[in-house]
């Protein structure tokens, strides 16, 4: 660490507002699907692009600007990804294309990619082990704030302004943000200052990432699609063999090997995200085209899930400063598998008092769940891995709701045959929409599994 004296809570506070940010636009966005897709006469398909995209960009690059951080910096990653993102947002508002939201989605995601991956690092240099669940609890609680405050205020912006709205404040408040960062920032963390960066690895892995959501989207096309997900996978093997062979990796894979709770925090991670991300989008189509509800509308009741996390989630981050973080995040697992279970019963008919009890759940699970585990995560590697494993924990949150969206878009090509939701297709949405549950439901209980396991390596 370099530079200046700058205090905990300056750099607590710089981190929460960054970390609002990205949740609200992702929580806001998925609210103006519909208003988007009368707009362009989008399928359903591509309105599931729109989130896939920008997850698809988050889950190629978080490595990267992990490992970067590590080299050149966390805070200058941090701050370049704060104006990226911002400029990207700019240019959305002016999309006149579906085709055009999608491609700078993927453009926003890089910034979203190069600020997720360094925050958590930063936070972990400066709080010690006894007060780190704590911060860790702030910090997503602000997440969690900002997809509380997307429907809500997204929902009553697109009813007053119209969604472009949504991409203007983009503007204003990443410039707000950025101007924090380097008032309240003064140090650089580059525990791996002088380090070669793996440009072999981040090639193989780039691609590999790319042509396996592009075959799985395209799935049902046949043909050479086939290759391009056989590509892909043997893509990802040689990756993971360069990076076994590369003196400095992207991805450190004896992290994996040889540390227990480290690889099985992360897969517990990504099933869990996997298992959970879709819903909220799955809802707000529900609410929006089932019960024919307006975005405003549609948002003030998505807002109680989000509203749970951001109360419960510094109190139970606390919680795992004192008491094993495995079996808190462990209950959070299954209370989410809870709240799936039920949503997998919801029909054309269900109270709306149903959706509420299981956005409850969900958001108690969620609460349990994430500050506990990113904890775990990053309390398992040695300092000078903290880049690496910011980025990789990120990396694995962000290719699960990537799953999930992937999960989506699959059965939508194959069931709504990439028709848009209307009340002539309601019926196919709602299959759609219980065979996807079912499948996030599943997903969930092997998260379970991996978090099991970690508190029996714990144990012995």
């Amino acid at each position: 660490m370099k530079g200046g004296s700058t205090s905990k809570s300056a750099i607590l506070f710089s981190i929460c507002v960054a970390h609002f940010l990205n949740p609200f636009m992702l929580s806001a966005v998925g609210v103006a699907l519909p208003v988007i897709g009368r707009e362009f006469s989008a399928s359903a398909l591509q309105l599931g692009l729109i989130e896939t995209s920008f997850m698809l960009s988050m889950a190629i690059f978080l490595l990267v600007m992990g490992r970067l951080g590590d080299i050149y910096g966390r805070r200058k990653i941090f701050q370049m990804g704060l104006l990226l993102f911002a400029f990207a947002g700019g240019l959305i508002s002016q999309a006149d294309s579906i085709e055009m939201i999608i491609a700078l989605r993927f453009l926003q995601g890089v910034g979203g990619a190069m600020v997720n991956a360094t925050t958590m690092a930063i936070l972990v240099a400066v709080f010690a082990p006894s007060e780190r669940g704590k911060a860790l609890g702030i910090a997503i609680a602000s997440v969690y704030a900002g997809i509380s405050c997307g429907p809500f205020i997204g929902g009553f912006l697109i009813e007053l302004f119209g969604w472009r709205s949504l991409f203007y404040l983009m503007v204003p408040l990443g410039l707000l943000t950025y101007l924090v960062t380097r008032i309240k920032i003064k140090e650089e963390w580059a525990g791996s200052a002088g380090e070669p960066f793996d440009w072999k690895g981040a090639l193989v892995y780039a691609p590999s990432i790319l042509l396996l959501v592009y075959g799985v989207i395209h799935l049902k096309d046949g043909g050479a699609i086939w290759g391009l997900l056989i590509l892909a996978n043997l893509g990802l093997v040689l990756f993971l063999l360069i990076e076994t062979r590369t003196p400095y990796p992207m991805l450190n894979v004896r992290l994996f090997l040889e540390n227990r709770v480290f690889a099985l925090s992360n897969l517990a991670a990504l099933f869990n995200y996997a298992a959970t991300f879709g819903v909220t989008f799955f809802l707000s189509l529900y609410l929006q085209f089932v019960k024919g509800m307006g975005p405003q509308q549609a948002g003030t009741i998505l807002i109680v899930q989000p509203i749970v996390q951001t109360i419960f989630s510094p109190i139970f981050g606390r919680l795992s400063d004192r008491i094993p973080a495995a079996y808190v995040a462990t209950s959070g697992m299954a209370l989410c598998a809870l709240g799936l279970a039920i949503a997998t019963g919801l029909t054309a008919e269900s109270s709306i008092s149903v959706i509420l009890i299981l956005l409850v759940f969900l958001g108690l699970g969620f609460a349990l769940f994430s500050a506990p585990n990113v904890s775990m995560i990053m309390g398992s590697v040695a300092p000078r891995h903290l880049g690496v494993a910011s980025g990789l924990s990120a990396s694995m949150r962000t290719l699960g709701m990537l799953t999930s969206m992937m999960i989506i878009t699959l059965i939508f090509s194959y069931l709504m045959q990439g028709q848009p939701v209307t009340l002539e297709t309601q019926p196919a949405f709602l299959d759609s929409m219980r065979m996807a549950l079912l499948i996030f439901c599943s997903l969930c209980v092997i998260g379970i599994g991996c978090s099991l396991g970690r508190v029996a390596s714990l144990s012995s």
